[in-house]
């Protein structure tokens, strides 16, 4: 058992290097494979009712993940103790699933990207790059919107394309880390409040609450952990986390607001729809072009603290659930 958890280490390491080498590739990324997928499915499925979202939910998610525990299982062997070339196969597939699994290094361009058309002033360019992180109505928002959209973005992705990937697979392994990764994309395919989705994304949105409800928590005190002003981000995130509609999204949100001094929330165009959320760490000034790059350097240093976290405590448990099996042999 201590062998599995060290090889999850290894292998987890070596698929966040890979995400910050390499990022997401432009073509064959497995995530937009299973998203075609899951998308044909529901062209089959699709009623306006919640059933029938429950059983695409179960099938897509449910049908990848029995995928990843299976191709776990034959890699691993049945032997007590595998042997090396098992042991070498199991770290390639973690790092491989890890690496398919995290976006932060693709976060991080993005973001960038945004930032930088903002501060040449091509406020068109910035409009055609900001879909690729959010889902606002760039033609509604000006400059100092965007960069908040995009602020935004970085905190809560933070949370959904590193920490809670981690935090699942320090869980369950491989399987755990194509789980959450599959929860989370159906969320973001089916689970927002548009006519045709409604009931039918009804299952894949709160199952996406359940699956991110940790590793949200961890992302927002990671952020005060590693934030320019831990005090500001402990106290945004205690008193304005629950204000926002996503019980997820409003305590890495907030956080990331204290930490870097600004105002996030207000007014926003999504889905062709117009929202007016609470404002988080309302003291703090507007959210400015250069603050881009300042929730870029805080969402690498949190994504290096989750790895370091969930890696600790995976081998945490290695060490101590013997231990406590020895002892309760010794009971008896």
């Amino acid at each position: 058992m201590r062998a599995e958890h060290a090889t999850y280490a290894c292998g987890a390491a070596l698929g966040f290097l890979g995400d910050l080498l390499a990022a997401d590739p432009r073509r064959g990324h497995p995530v937009a494979a299973f998203g075609r997928g899951a998308a044909a499915v529901e062209a089959r499925l699709w009623r306006d009712h919640r059933g029938r979202g429950a059983v695409h939910t179960l099938l897509c998610a449910g049908g990848v993940t029995a995928g990843a525990a299976l191709l776990t299982r034959a890699v691993r062997g049945a032997a007590p103790v595998p042997s090396p070339a098992r042991t070498a196969a199991a770290t390639v597939l973690t790092a491989a699933t890890v690496w398919s699994v995290l976006g932060g290094t693709s976060l991080g361009r993005e973001a960038r990207a945004v930032g930088e058309a903002l501060a040449a002033g091509d406020l068109d360019r910035a409009r055609r790059r900001l879909p690729h992180l959010c889902g606002r109505d760039p033609q509604a928002l000006d400059g100092p919107q965007m960069a908040r959209a995009v602020v935004e973005s970085v905190a809560e992705n933070t949370s959904d394309a590193v920490v809670g990937a981690l935090v699942w697979g320090a869980v369950g392994g491989v399987p755990g880390l194509v789980a959450f990764r599959a929860v989370n994309t159906l969320d973001a395919m089916v689970g927002h409040k548009s006519p045709r989705h409604r009931r039918f994304g009804w299952a894949s949105a709160r199952l996406d609450d359940v699956a991110g409800w940790p590793g949200s928590r961890l992302t927002a005190a990671l952020t005060v952990l590693a934030a320019p002003d831990r005090r500001g981000a402990a106290r945004a995130w205690r008193r304005d986390g629950g204000a926002h509609p996503s019980p997820n999204a409003g305590p890495v949100e907030a956080s990331f607001a204290g930490a870097l001094g600004v105002r996030l929330g207000g007014t926003l165009a999504y889905g062709g729809r117009i929202e007016h959320r609470p404002r988080l760490n309302g003291e703090g000034r507007p959210v400015a072009t250069e603050d881009i790059a300042r929730a870029v350097r805080l969402s690498r240093r949190v994504s290096a603290l989750a790895l370091t976290t969930t890696v600790a405590g995976r081998l945490l448990a290695g060490a101590v659930r013997p231990a406590l099996a020895r002892r309760k042999g010794r009971m008896r």
